[in-house]
């Protein structure tokens, strides 16, 4: 069934005009008045949050009678619900009024995807305490990484003219079960901290809390000496405490539910404790006193690199190991799912399990800055599992990351994941229409790890396109095949940071930029020479493996059985190595960077054969981009060929495509992408 209409009036008081993408996965249709006279929406409970509810089930829901009610015994519901009913009546019960709405959007959602909802029998528990979004965005608006225009914040307008995107933001998070936003960059401007700026934050937060979301601020470490002029920073210092203490009891005196900070310190040139000879644990503790008598959070992250001789990778294991149990209570460390940097394939970090007396939480990347900005398809469901699913084997087997994290194990006062937002002023939101799928899983994930990638694309898909089987089944699979289709046309088998310098976007494996020190340059990562490729981390290496438990740390060390997917990761392989398939190293690094153009070929072909189930302006706009992501597989695999051929001295098998492009033309190319960051 393909809509075609020229307007669909949201739940708030303007247009969206359709079908641009604006309207994510909400695509409701108001019910008529006579559906809507067979059936009662009615309340046992008094809170706008429930309030809210009942009027997205009133404006949309088409079904039978559904009451909702709350009961404060059920705390272990948390922030989840029960759906319970038959064909003529639905209950829905909460331990908390958000949890009404969260149960309110999961009838919806399987209205839209056309489930069943005569047989209801569902107990939905999140996962997760706070599920929490890192935007990247700047006081000037322009947002780092960020590929979908500028920030939706338009701090120059706030706080007294409100942008209706607002409202349609916190609906659309609070549809997937997000419940906190960051409102700026890690790289963080003092000047949020200013009261002028409070005031603009209080503007938004009063917009989120009507659909639970509660705001957070990226704080930097040297607001005290930049912006009121004391000698120094130095959490250990009383007048710095003091500092933080006034401001933080400020912000609460204008956003009394207020978050907490997320703070990125000594790391990429940022200020932090290290700079007056303190640890991190120090400096996250001033700030965890500061927010701990209204209830807040630090975010502290674990994404910590510096020049060293040392390999990068096994940088914030080095630092914050020997911090466990030294934090506080309300301090959760903010851990990147990879050790290096959001690559297309990491294996997870070893920090993961390793600090068992210290609350951890994982930082994805739903912004695709390491895989094709809003250019490439690319659904990332499978990248988050893959993470989330992988055992740490701390205190023996099935100690995932997931269960780690999440308060299976060890337990902690709060529990949270977090993901680098793509989310953008472009009326699509995202870029690229189906990069909408992954903030839409991320939240799905967040709520239950548990859920597979499969019905989460099935489910995206069905919401935001059709229920057409017909277009489902092969978008599905288009979708479920992305992500390996990325990896395999810029760096298969365990090959990583290869990109161009500064905007990551083509490959540049040459690295030949001036002024880049060696973490940052593709040379570093990937070893090329005449013998082989990769970055050698075993013990006779690096010894990145030691970080890892056991078994992985055997499995990883030893080349025969570290997964292939991961070689080039933990290997300095030979370039006439026997892979598991019987051909040479060489010869499988040109089938996969070969196999990942054919793929993504097929996308086109699969895309192009569904004009007839989508609206023309999205099927075009989705062909566009797709047109694009083939011109660059190309690029990639003819980039990273050409110049590995100059070491290995060996013939691209001759089955495979040849390349279309000169290695001395490629070298050339440099983009100007400064808009980007």
């Amino acid at each position: 069934m393909t809509r075609h209409f020229l307007y669909v009036i949201f739940l708030f008081p303007f247009l969206v005009y359709a079908e641009d993408g604006s309207q994510l996965w909400l695509r409701y249709t108001p019910v008529d008045e006579s559906v809507a006279n067979k059936r009662t929406i009615k309340l046992r409970a008094t809170h706008d949050l429930v309030q809210l509810a009942q009027q997205e089930l009133q404006t949309y829901w088409a079904g039978q009678s559904v009451v909702l009610r709350l009961d404060k015994k059920l705390k272990r519901l948390k922030e989840g619900y029960v759906l319970k009913g038959d064909a003529s009546n639905i209950e829905l019960v909460a331990a908390e009024p958000v949890g009404l709405l969260y149960g309110a959007y999961h009838l919806l959602r399987l209205q839209e995807a056309g489930e069943d909802t005569n047989h209801l029998q569902v107990e939905e528990i999140p996962d997760y305490d706070i599920r929490i979004l890192n935007h990247w965005d700047n006081l000037d608006r322009t947002v780092e990484r960020g590929y979908a225009g500028y920030s939706l914040w338009r701090w120059d307008e706030l706080p007294h003219t409100l942008s209706p995107r607002y409202e349609q933001y916190a609906r659309a998070n609070a549809s997937i079960g997000i419940n906190a936003t960051v409102l700026n960059n890690v790289n963080a401007s003092p000047q949020i901290l200013t009261s002028d700026y409070l005031v603009k934050v209080k503007a938004l937060a009063d917009i989120f809390r009507k659909y639970g979301i509660r705001v957070y601020l990226s704080a930097n470490f040297s607001s005290p000496k930049v912006l009121d002029g004391l000698s120094d920073s130095d959490p250990l210092r009383e007048e710095v405490q003091d500092w933080w203490k006034k401001k933080v009891k400020e912000i609460y005196q204008h956003i009394p539910d207020f978050g907490g900070f997320l703070v990125k310190a000594n790391s990429e040139g940022q200020p932090g404790p290290q700079d007056y000879g303190r640890t991190h644990a120090d400096g996250a503790n001033m700030l965890a006193d500061a927010l701990k008598p209204y209830g807040g959070l630090v975010m502290w992250r674990a994404f910590v690199y510096n020049p060293t001789e040392e390999d990068r990778a096994k940088q914030a294991y080095q630092e914050f190991v020997p911090l466990d149990g030294k934090f506080r209570e309300n301090v959760i460390i903010q851990i990147k799912n990879g050790p290096v940097d959001f690559q297309p394939r990491e294996p997870f970090t070893p920090l993961f399990g390793a600090m068992k007396n210290t609350a951890q939480m994982i930082e994805f990347q739903i912004t695709q800055e390491y895989l094709g900005f809003s250019n490439h398809l690319a659904y990332l469901a499978p990248l988050f599992k893959e993470t989330l699913d992988a055992d740490t084997y701390s205190d023996g087997k099935g100690n995932t990351v997931a269960r780690i994290t999440d308060g299976s194990i060890w337990q902690h006062k709060k529990t949270a994941i977090s993901a680098v937002a793509n989310i953008g002023e472009d009326a699509n939101w995202t870029g690229h229409h189906f990069a909408q799928a992954n903030w839409y899983a991320f939240g799905r994930l967040a709520w239950n790890h548990q859920l597979s990638s499969e019905e989460i694309a099935r489910e995206w898909i069905r919401t935001t396109f059709t229920r057409d089987a017909d277009f489902v089944k092969p978008v599905q699979q288009m979708m479920m095949d992305s992500r390996e289709a990325v990896v395999d046309y810029m760096m298969p088998l365990g090959l990583h940071h290869i990109f161009a310098f500064d905007h990551h976007y083509g490959p540049e494996p040459w690295g030949d930029r001036k002024g880049g020190r060696p973490d940052w340059m593709p040379w570093y990562y990937h070893n090329a020479d005449t013998v082989g490729l990769g970055f050698d981390r075993t013990t006779n290496g690096s010894n990145a493996v030691s970080q890892y438990n056991e078994p992985l740390r055997t499995t990883f060390n030893m080349i025969g059985t570290c997964p292939e997917n991961l070689l080039l990761w933990f290997h300095h392989v030979s370039w006439t190595h026997r892979m598991r398939s019987g051909r040479t190293l060489w010869d499988e690094l040109c089938v996969h960077y070969d196999r990942g153009v054919q793929e993504v070929r097929e996308f086109q072909k699969t895309w192009d054969k569904l004009e007839s189930y989508v609206d023309q302006q999205r099927f075009n706009e989705i062909q566009s981009k797709l047109k694009i992501q083939t011109k660059d597989a190309v690029w990639w695999k003819d980039a990273c060929l050409l110049y590995f051929q100059t070491f290995s001295q060996m013939p691209i098998p001759y089955e495979l495509d040849r390349p279309i492009h000169d290695l001395e033309e490629l070298k050339k190319i440099k983009l100007d992408m400064k808009h980007h960051n």
